[in-house]
């Protein structure tokens, strides 16, 4: 055999041997079924949301983006599990396979999205980094700053950002830096550092947790934005896909004025938009290779994307944020979904 035809010969066999090795391993979708539960990486807790209680019950916005998951493939928004995975860890733990996606108040950044294997599945909190100052320090904004010791949590998008920001005002400060945010408000409360950075929202939970959060006060600079959302590994369109369109089907949602309360009478309604999300009409679900009634689970269950908002982080709650930038685009947001058709 001459080389030529040797080298055809040994290439078509790696081409088979890749095609069948592909062929037989198991699609993400095709392996959460086999377990009967959706795995997703969480914080360790982080009021709003993702935090468990004394019993091991998870609450937070986080949180309900993999319940809806959930929902949308088992009619079942109680099969999932949750990893708590340090900032650290959530890279990894999802790359590794550990985790089948990552809803952990995570920013979507170019390197993160293009260079570590991963996709970003939407947003479903706009954010952007702030500081929190104890109000006896007497700084009512951050060009005050300059010399202050801060406290910051590693594997984050906010150390560059607070060296970016301290650097264009020529300012100067000293990081003091923790693996957990709960180490970091800790830090904070008990004097060692004069300021806490990071996400607006997490500073919000985060000032929740202290002995008297009146103490403390969140400084109206905004110095970054932060575009947080569930991520999935590379490689996998059909999974991509679910974990998009759960998201984007809950805001949909919202638009139309569907919601917990009223999803079984709007299954009677003669709106085609209406009809392709829950299923009566159309064939979405099968798109996706879910059920026809995937998006009627999603409401019923975990709600559109304004309760999901409102019941973890809205104005009601400890955390007490406003919908801001995560209003609908139709209410003065930004919060905007590709149409369910």
């Amino acid at each position: 055999m001459n080389n030529a035809k040797s080298i055809a010969v040994g290439a078509a066999l790696i081409l088979g041997a890749f095609t069948a090795s592909t062929a037989s391993a198991a699609t993400t979708l095709e392996s959460v079924k086999d377990k009967g539960h959706l795995q997703c990486g969480v914080t360790s807790g982080l009021p709003g949301f993702s935090q468990p209680d004394e019993k091991g019950n998870w609450t937070g916005i986080d949180v309900d983006t993999c319940r809806a998951v959930a929902a949308a493939i088992f009619g079942d928004a109680k099969a999932v599990q949750f990893t708590p995975l340090t900032a650290k860890e959530r890279f990894t733990a999802l790359q590794s396979g550990e985790i089948d996606m990552l809803s952990r108040n995570t920013t979507w950044t170019l390197t993160r999205d293009a260079s570590l294997g991963l996709n970003f599945a939407g947003v479903n909190y706009y954010d952007g980094q702030g500081f929190l100052v104890k109000k006896n320090i007497g700084v009512d904004d951050a060009t005050q700053l300059d010399g202050a010791t801060v406290c910051i949590q590693a594997g984050t998008t906010t150390e560059l950002n607070l060296a970016d920001y301290f650097r264009a005002k020529g300012m100067e400060f000293r990081p003091i830096v923790f693996d957990t945010s709960e180490q970091t408000v800790q830090g904070f409360a008990a004097g060692r550092c004069d300021v806490l950075t990071s996400d607006r929202s997490q500073l919000a939970a985060l000032r929740s947790k202290l002995a008297d959060p009146s103490s403390a006060k969140i400084l109206p600079n905004t110095i970054s934005k932060e575009p947080l959302g569930p991520v999935v590994r590379q490689g996998d369109d059909q999974w991509f896909n679910i974990v998009k369109w759960v998201l984007f089907t809950q805001v949909n949602a919202e638009e139309l004025g569907i919601t917990m309360d009223n999803v079984d009478d709007m299954l009677k309604s003669d709106n085609p938009n209406v009809q392709r999300l829950l299923g009566t009409d159309g064939d979405m679900g099968a798109k996706l290779g879910l059920p026809a009634d995937y998006g009627y689970n999603i409401v019923k269950q975990v709600g559109n994307y304004g309760e999901m908002y409102n019941r973890n982080v809205g104005p009601d709650t400890a955390l007490g944020l406003e919908r801001g930038l995560n209003a609908l685009w139709t209410e003065g947001g930004i919060m905007y979904a590709p149409p369910v058709r």
